[in-house]
């Protein structure tokens, strides 16, 4: 299935504007910062180009859902950001320099888990099935690496939902997140909802 009917994009707009507008909430008590993450711009893409956005590293995070959705998603997040976010989850004054270290993973990893918590709640509401995730996996990624394998294994048949985010923290922080779910996965998820609506 090559598009999405305008209902169904609009439901997962309307299901990531809700979801992730919490987990802004979560974020922002644990950061101390007004959080921001609005107007998700929502398209279908091939994985081979999940990437666009980004150059030189940033930061994986992986979220396998272990109830009520059978699949897993990624949140990828400049690497800059995340500095900063867990900077400031250490008390620090959002610094982005230097380079991201096992206990800056290890802070993203716990703040990813909190906001996406909160999120599968959201999405619990929702959907109305209960919705649980497993403790989400955070790596570090060398983009161009990453990018050049893709290309060489692309699938024009690999479709993916990609959600881009505008993210603002304080006056740190003005960037993108990107959200990627399977298309097979997004599309359950539009049923789901439309059976419980």
């Amino acid at each position: 299935m090559e598009n999405l009917t305008n209902e169904q994009r609009d439901i997962l707009g309307e299901i990531a504007n809700i979801s992730m507008g919490n987990a802004a909430t979560t974020l922002s008590l644990m950061l101390n910062q007004k959080v921001d993450i609005t107007t998700p711009n929502v398209q279908i893409i091939n994985r081979a180009r999940a990437l666009d956005d980004y150059e030189k590293t940033c930061v994986f995070v992986q979220i396998h859902y272990v109830k009520g959705l059978s699949g897993n998603n990624v949140l990828i997040l400049k690497e800059p950001d995340v500095l900063c976010m867990t900077d400031l989850m250490m008390g620090g004054a959002g610094n982005k320099e230097g380079e991201i270290s096992e206990l800056h993973l290890s802070a993203a990893s716990e703040a990813m888990n909190q906001m996406m918590g909160t999120s599968a709640t959201s999405m619990a509401t929702m959907l109305g099935v209960p919705v649980d995730i497993s403790t989400p996996d955070v790596n570090r990624i060398d983009v161009e690496s990453v990018k050049l394998f893709e290309r060489m294994f692309e699938d024009p048949e690999d479709k993916f939902l990609k959600i881009s985010f505008r993210l603002e923290i304080g006056s740190l922080i003005d960037s993108t997140m990107v959200q990627l779910y399977p298309l097979l996965f997004a599309l359950d998820m539009v049923k789901k909802f439309e059976r419980n609506n």
